[in-house]
C-alpha cells in the first residue's frame, strides 16, 4: 500500500511537467498524453527500483521521450513506404451477408463468438483452439453448440423481420 501511495504522490507531483514537456517537444497533445501514459505505466512496473533512485522524474521523462521518438520513426517509415509503394489498394465493401453475420456475432458472449470464429471461419480444429485458449475441449464444444444455437436464433429473427417489412 505504501508503494501505491508513494507512486500516486510521484504521479500527482510530476504529471503536469511531463505532459508539458512531451507536448512542447512533440507538438501533438494526444501523442504527448499517450506517451506520458505509457511512461507512467512503465514507471509503475519498475517502481520498486525507481522510488529510491535519485531522480525518478528524469527516468519517466526519458521513457516518455523514447515513446514519442519511436512513434515518429514509425510514422516516417510508414510515410516512406507510402511514397515508395503508393496507397494500399482499397478493399471492397463487405457484402450485406457479412455485415449481417458480424452484427449477429457481436450479440454473442465473447467466448462463444471467439470459438465460432476460430472454428467455423478460420477452420481451426477444436483441439488446437482449446490449447490456444486454455479451455477444456468439452467446454469449447459447449461454447460452439450454444453459440451456434444463439446465432441461428439471432439470424432467424432478423430474416423474419425483413420478410414482414
Amino acid at each position: 500500500m505504501r508503494d501505491r501511495q508513494a507512486f500516486d504522490e510521484f504521479y500527482q507531483g510530476t504529471r503536469a511537467r511531463l505532459l508539458a514537456y512531451l507536448y512542447t517537444a512533440g507538438g501533438d497533445l494526444a501523442e504527448a498524453q499517450d506517451a506520458a501514459q505509457e511512461a507512467y505505466a512503465r514507471a509503475w512496473q519498475h517502481w520498486a527500483r525507481l522510488r529510491d533512485s535519485p531522480d525518478p522524474e528524469a527516468w519517466v521523462r526519458t521513457v516518455g521521450w523514447r515513446v514519442l521518438s519511436h512513434r515518429w520513426r514509425s510514422l516516417r517509415s510508414r510515410r516512406r513506404a507510402y511514397q515508395r509503394h503508393g496507397p494500399p489498394p482499397t478493399a471492397p465493401a463487405p457484402s450485406e451477408d457479412t455485415v449481417t453475420l458480424v452484427a449477429a456475432l457481436r450479440q454473442l458472449p465473447g467466448p462463444q463468438r471467439q470459438a465460432i470464429v476460430l472454428h467455423h471461419l478460420l477452420d481451426i480444429p477444436i483441439a488446437q483452439i482449446a490449447a490456444e485458449t486454455g479451455v477444456a475441449v468439452g467446454t469449447l464444444k459447449a461454447r460452439l453448440a450454444r453459440g451456434r444455437t444463439a446465432l441461428a436464433a439471432i439470424l432467424g429473427t432478423e430474416v423474419q423481420e425483413a420478410e414482414h417489412a
